[in-house]
């Protein structure tokens, strides 16, 4: 659970993942079920409320105050070097705890941390199959699933800042998701995008108790139903999405797992197994002809972690 004082609860709780693996939906199921405990009647959710309801640290307002100059005219050493600060000054500002979407990896830039501890409360972790990550970044950024599929295995990649947000270290896939799981941490929740698609109850469910809601069964389907993603995806064709890029057609795009069967050749599939395999192996990922149970699935995925290191030369 989240690390808060029962009496005064303070502090950040990331809702942290690497690009499009499910943050936007934990956010908007977290908000719609805050609303349905606080009045029965809620029917709808209005996406725009989950983008105003959750805060982003990437607002390059918010680092202005700690430069001694405009953000847009600082380096991005600079920007890592006041980033606890800004952190530090949403938990401060916050009458409670505060729900803060982030990409970042949970590392150092410049070294200085992405995240600060001491200004957190805990974390929810949203993992999701980089075989069908690949898909959905390719989608969402305009690119080939190739190109995808490189940056996803580029150590240190981020986003620099643009004129009105600060840059953001994702690291590549593997590195993200080493970064918030390796180390076991009560205060962080990691859960797998596709368990919130098969047992969006019980999984959103353990969301809930790791934030300290004690919602009944039936808040909780109404809260699944909701945020459905086909309730989600039509929200925005109805009013929009701030969160949507330009490079996007949509936000909300299939919200299904396991697309990577019908869309990726075995030599995409072979490249993302050689750029993440042992990670892929720890959330039950690999597939089957990869998975390590065996012999030959062993000699496979060192066989494709060779041909990554062959290709990298």
């Amino acid at each position: 659970m989240i690390n808060v004082s029962k009496d005064n609860p303070r502090g950040i709780v990331w809702i942290a993942s690497y690009p499009r693996s499910g943050n936007t939906w934990t956010r908007a199921f977290i908000n719609g079920l805050t609303r349905i405990m606080e009045d029965p009647d809620a029917e709808d959710i209005d996406l725009g409320s989950v983008s105003q309801w959750s805060v982003s640290e990437r607002l390059l307002t918010r680092y202005t105050p700690f430069l001694g100059k405009p953000a847009t005219a600082a380096t991005p050493a600079e920007i890592a070097a006041v980033r606890p600060r800004v952190q530090a000054s949403i938990a401060a500002a916050a009458p409670g705890i505060v729900f803060v979407k982030t990409h970042n990896a949970n590392g150092k830039d410049f070294g200085v941390p992405l995240i600060n501890k001491a200004a957190s409360a805990g974390a929810i972790y949203i993992v999701r199959n980089p075989l069908d990550v690949a898909i959905s970044y390719a989608a969402f950024s305009n690119a080939s699933i190739d190109e995808a599929i490189k940056t996803m295995a580029t150590e240190g990649w981020g986003i620099q800042s643009t004129a009105e947000s600060a840059r953001v270290i994702s690291g590549s896939w593997s590195q993200n998701v080493a970064s918030w799981t390796d180390h076991p941490n009560p205060a962080v929740l990691a859960v797998r995008y596709e368990d919130m698609l098969d047992r969006p109850d019980s999984t959103f469910a353990r969301i809930a108790r790791h934030i300290r809601l004690k919602p009944n069964n039936s808040q909780i389907r109404r809260a699944v139903a909701m945020t459905d993603f086909d309730r989600l995806r039509a929200g925005e064709e109805k009013s929009g999405f701030a969160e949507k890029p330009n490079t996007a057609d949509t936000f909300f795009r299939a919200g299904r797992a396991g697309q990577w069967q019908e869309t990726l050749s075995p030599e995409q599939v072979a490249t993302i197994v050689a750029d993440h395999g042992r990670m892929m192996a720890r959330f039950d990922y690999l597939p089957p002809e990869y998975r390590t149970a065996s012999a030959g699935g062993a000699k496979r995925l060192d066989s494709a972690a060779k041909r990554r290191h062959g290709r990298s030369r």
